[in-house]
């Protein structure tokens, strides 16, 4: 059965930084929650404490609301997948699998049987007597995950483990990734530093910089609704522009032109508008609530296009819509397609 998994203001000291300080997490059973954030923010560091690697300077890990915060690794029932995989090259793939079964004492016919169910799980069926140096690095990957679920873990925890793939591999194991992990309905602790694979795959999300937490909610919401200015220009694209509400709406006001939104968020007076790319759109020349402007770059991607358009001296906004004719150098308006507008405290 998964288990509950809970940080209890967590900080860990080096020198005089606060590589963590006063983090507070709560993972119900079952849940993936994704820790993201930039290099240097402490996502490793909370990870190795989580998992028993790094001691806390203060503040407890609570598993079902038993704090083992003092208790070795290999005591806390814990599955560990590592960024670079961790795999042994003169094992083979099974050995591999069965190496955290051999350490706890299961005999050599329970361990083969185990080995060979964990790799049936994540699509290697038959592959246990292979050599890690035969694998792809998507198998590799899977490996890793497989020798982690074989010991039947409370908790799941995972760093950074699709970094090594190359882009269009990674794109497919995301989504292999995330139904694996529900259909087995195990509790998981994902950092990464990647936002693209953290919406993919968690249920929540938590942004974590300097060591400090800015945010906890569901990707929908770390999108959609920033508690901050931080979060909204780490989270996703966005063209940020001041703006008065008075809690319900928004007036903005661009090179002279004033137009009033409906407004998400609790800020009221002087605000940060969150402007993101698909909810603006290209408009007809001189049409209600839309700024002029000209387009200054125009990069096809597929399903949209996105232009980069400049409303103002110091305001370029990137827009992703299905319209194709515009061109680099043509003269447009700009205006918000889909309200309402996230605002921030400035």
């Amino acid at each position: 059965m998964p288990s509950a998994l809970q940080l209890d203001a967590l900080t860990r000291i080096i020198g005089t930084r606060r590589i963590v300080d006063q983090l507070t997490l709560d993972i119900p059973a079952g849940t993936l929650l994704s820790l993201v954030g930039a290099s240097g923010s402490g996502k490793t560091t909370t990870l190795r404490m989580t998992a028993g690697y790094d001691t806390p300077d203060s503040g407890r890990v609570l598993l079902d609301g038993q704090d083992i915060t003092a208790l070795p690794p290999q005591r806390r029932d814990f599955g560990m997948v590592f960024q670079h995989y961790a795999l042994f090259p003169h094992l083979r793939v099974g050995e591999n699998v069965a190496f955290g079964l051999e350490a706890r004492g299961v005999n050599r016919t329970d361990r083969e049987h185990r080995a060979a169910a964990a790799l049936q799980t994540v699509g290697l069926v038959g592959a246990a007597s292979r050599t890690v140096q035969s694998l792809s690095g998507g198998e590799q990957q899977r490996v890793a995950l497989a020798r982690a679920l074989v010991i039947e873990p409370r908790v799941l925890l995972l760093d950074e483990p699709l970094s090594n793939l190359d882009p269009t591999l990674r794109r497919g194991m995301r989504d292999e990734l995330r139904a694996m992990l529900r259909r087995l309905g195990v509790t998981a602790l994902f950092v990464t530093h990647d936002q693209e694979d953290a919406f993919a795959v968690a249920d929540r999300v938590a942004l974590l910089a300097a060591g400090q937490l800015l945010q906890q909610g569901t990707p929908e919401e770390l999108y959609d609704a920033p508690a901050s200015r931080a979060v909204a220009e780490f989270i996703g694209r966005a063209t940020i522009v001041p703006g008065t509400s008075d809690g319900a709406r928004v007036s903005i006001d661009i090179g002279g032109a004033t137009h009033a939104f409906a407004a998400r968020g609790a800020a009221r007076g002087d605000v940060l508008a969150i402007l993101r790319p698909e909810s603006l759109a290209l408009a007809a020349d001189g049409a209600p609530r839309s700024w002029r402007g000209i387009v200054t770059a125009r990069r096809f991607a597929g399903g949209h296009v996105a232009y980069c358009v400049r409303i103002a001296p110091r305001i370029e906004v990137e827009i992703a819509t299905g319209e194709r004719s515009a061109r680099e150098g043509e003269k447009v308006s700009v205006t918000i397609a889909r309200e309402p507008v996230a605002v921030v405290a400035p």
